[in-house]
This record gives structure tokens, C-alpha cells and sequence, in this order.
């Protein structure tokens, strides 16, 4: 389905995102922000919590939506071995925690049992596996104001498509299917770009040409296609350069690292409970209640998506107090080491992409492809079917109550 406008784009623009990815989800809603966490052990104890209370103090703990109670029947995740019992009944462990791109730059981990989640995607989950990778689009943000950051963003883990600002975007997969087969692209378009640019492109090379290249409009990230195969070239090698620094390490790439001597380290320990972030530009300091980190590049800081700083973002989800009594108090005691070497990859990973933003700009003044073109090249307008899930007839899912369904 058509998620940017029923008004038809012009066509002397570039093709929109939507338009070269036609299958797209929506974002998850979770409906409960206990559900998610930075570590493992603090989603085990909410959840030995929540089982370890009884009748309406559970239903408090649960936080009840109109989607979810402890009394909702609903069927398994595709992919998850979790209960399909009634809540309000649930009396074992804690379900295998999944990792969770949740909003930008930030992964953290998930329960992943639908009997949490007001709006879960199990299209999503049923494409989710070791060859996938999920194009996420990034609000728009219409007001002028400093680093509104890149327009898409790519991740190996799950996303949840949130967004720091604007109206979140969609999440699009890159394949269709499980195990890296039948390609989210437009019918017609690889065979397009690869008898214009010499060679055959693969779906993971418009990818990463479009990690590079995206823009932002009200509509939905624009992709321009250049008409120069060298600019191509050029932009691919970028965006997969941008891609693997994204992804910090996963699908078999290497961990990013800055130089030698750039490289931030922990000058004095983070504090137990640590507040405020603040930044010193002179020093390039990050201090957190007398934890400090250096060197971090001004950039690094600075670097914005929607308006918001990822960094300040980061911290505030690790440090921002809980409602006493909530299963969102339940927390780590002092701060984890682990979250000190995630913040270490953070600052990296901001610092890297920040220093290739003059070369991702420069992709948007060479000549490209507009609507038109797609149009007389019959790859435009996207077939239907393109835009829909991709049936999936080779296994059962667990429904409510532990029956089975074939799907």
C-alpha cells in the first residue's frame, strides 16, 4: 500500500524510495515501554516480575492497552518459540531476548512475545534472518534548524522504525523472502540500471547507492539514479562503506574503528547512576557526572537525525528515571561495563559516518534519472503485487492457544 500520498509525484522528479522498494511495513507499536531494554538481564527481571504477581497487580505491571490485556489470545512471532496461552496464566521463563534496532543508533534488546506487543509486524518477523537487511526511513523534518542527518539508515537487527522527530517512515526489507531470495526491488529496475551502467547490479547495490544518496522530502526519501555510471561507481563504494560502519561488524563485516590516536577512551570510569550528558568542544570531552571520554569529535555530538543529537538521545534511554513501581524502574544497579564499550562504538560509528557527509552531498548535483525516464523504461508505475508480502506456504506458526495455522 501506498504510504506517502495518493497525490501522483511529478514526473520530471526523482523516483521516490517507495517507488524503487515498493514493499514497505509500518512501524512496530509496542504499547508498553517495559518490553525493551539496553541489556538481557533487566528485561529477565521485569519479566520474573510481572509472572511472580497475581490478578490485578499484574494487569497494573502489564499496563494494559486496548490492543493488549493479560486475557489477549494471539498467535506466536514468526521465527519465536514463546507461549501462546493467555498471560494472565503465564507462569514460566523469561522468552530468548531479541535484538532490537530501536530508532536510530540505538540496539537494544526485546521480549519477543506478541502477547506483549500492541502491533508487532509479523510480516516483518517473518523475513527477519541472517541474510536480511531493513532499509528504515527517518522522519521528515519541514523546519530549519541544524542536522537534520541522513534520510535513511540501514540495520541487521529488527527495527521498530521509531523516529527522535517528525512522522517515523517505513521499514522496507530488502528481500522479500527468507534466506536473501527474491530481491524488494521494482520489477524491471536492476535490469534497467545494470544495461545503463555496464554490469548487473544486484539488489544489495541499489542498497547501497541508496544509503548514499537518499534526500529527504514530505513525500518519503527521493533516490536520484545518475545518468554517469562513474558516479554510480563512486556512490555505491560510498554507501558501502556507510552500510558496514551501520551495521558494527554484523553479516560478516568488521567493526568500525577511527585512526589511531581519534580513537575515544574512557579517561575516568562512569558513575553508578549517571545523569545529564555534557559535552566540552574545546577538550572534546564527553562527561557524564564525572565519567569521562575523549577524544569525541565535535561532529560525533553533533550529529543530529530528525534535529535530535544521537548521542544525548543515547544516554537519555540509559539514564532518564522510571516511575517508581513500574516495571520500567526495574534497572541495572550501577551502569554496565557493556554499555560503556556500546557508547565507545556509538561515538565511532557517529564520528565515521559524519566525516563522509561533504562526499554523500556531493551525489545530489550529478544528472540523474527522473520519473519520466522510469516510466518509459516501463518500470514505473510498480506493479500491485510488488507492494504486498510475499506469500509464505513452507511452514506452520503457532496461533492462539497452541493451535497451528498454515500460512
Amino acid at each position: 500500500m501506498r504510504h506517502v500520498t495518493d497525490e501522483e509525484p511529478p514526473a520530471d522528479e526523482a523516483p521516490l524510495l517507495d517507488e524503487l522498494m515498493p514493499w514497505s511495513v509500518a512501524p512496530l507499536r509496542l504499547g508498553r515501554s517495559w518490553i525493551v531494554a539496553p541489556d538481557v538481564r533487566t528485561l529477565r527481571a521485569r519479566w520474573d516480575r510481572l509472572v511472580a504477581a497475581e490478578g490485578a497487580e499484574r494487569e497494573r505491571l502489564f499496563r494494559s492497552s486496548r490492543a493488549r490485556t493479560p486475557s489477549s489470545s494471539v498467535a506466536a512471532l514468526p521465527g519465536q518459540r514463546t507461549g501462546t496461552g493467555r498471560l494472565a496464566r503465564e507462569s514460566g521463563p523469561c522468552p530468548a531476548p531479541v535484538r532490537l534496532a530501536h530508532g536510530p543508533f540505538d540496539e537494544q534488546w526485546l521480549i519477543p512475545d506478541h502477547r506483549l506487543i500492541d502491533t508487532a509486524r509479523p510480516e516483518l518477523w517473518r523475513v527477519a534472518d541472517a541474510h536480511q537487511l531493513f532499509a528504515v526511513e527517518q522522519g521528515y523534518v519541514p523546519a530549519p534548524g541544524p542536522g537534520g542527518g541522513p534520510a535513511l539508515l540501514v540495520t541487521a537487527a529488527l527495527p521498530d522504525g521509531r523516529s527522535p522527530a517528525g512522522r517515523p517512515g517505513r521499514i522496507r526489507p530488502l528481500f522479500r523472502r527468507p534466506g536473501g531470495r527474491e530481491p524488494n526491488v521494482a520489477p524491471g529496475l536492476l535490469a534497467l540500471l545494470g544495461e545503463r551502467y555496464g554490469h548487473e547490479v544486484a539488489a544489495e547495490e541499489l542498497l547501497a547507492w541508496a544509503v548514499a544518496a537518499a534526500r529527504p522530502s514530505p513525500v518519503g526519501p527521493r533516490v536520484p539514479l545518475p545518468r554517469d555510471r562513474a558516479v554510480w561507481v563512486r556512490g555505491v563504494e560510498l554507501g558501502r562503506l556507510l552500510t558496514g560502519v551501520q551495521l558494527r561488524g554484523a553479516r560478516g563485516g568488521e567493526k568500525p574503528r577511527l585512526p589511531g590516536g581519534c580513537r575515544p577512551y574512557v579517561r575516568a570510569a562512569i558513575p553508578a547512576r549517571p545523569t545529564t550528558p555534557v559535552y566540552d568542544p574545546e577538550e572534546e570531552v564527553l562527561e557524564l557526572d564525572g565519567g569521562r571520554i575523549s577524544p569525541v569529535p565535535a561532529e560525533a555530538w553533533e550529529f543530529r537525525v530528525g534535529g535530535v543529537r544521537m548521542l544525548e538521545q543515547w544516554c537519555a534511554h540509559r539514564t532518564a528515571p522510571a516511575e517508581p513501581g513500574t516495571l520500567e524502574a526495574i534497572g541495572p544497579a550501577a551502569w554496565p561495563q557493556e554499555w560503556t564499550s556500546e557508547l565507545l562504538e556509538l561515538i565511532t560509528v557517529l564520528a565515521l559516518l559524519a566525516r563522509h557527509e561533504p562526499e554523500r552531498a556531493s551525489l545530489a548535483a550529478a544528472p540523474s534519472l527522473t520519473r519520466a525516464d522510469l516510466r518509459a523504461a516501463a518500470v514505473l508505475p510498480v506493479p500491485q503485487g510488488a507492494r504486498s508480502p510475499a506469500s509464505v506456504l513452507d511452514h506452520q506458526e503457532e496461533g492462539p492457544e497452541g493451535q497451528f495455522a498454515l500460512l
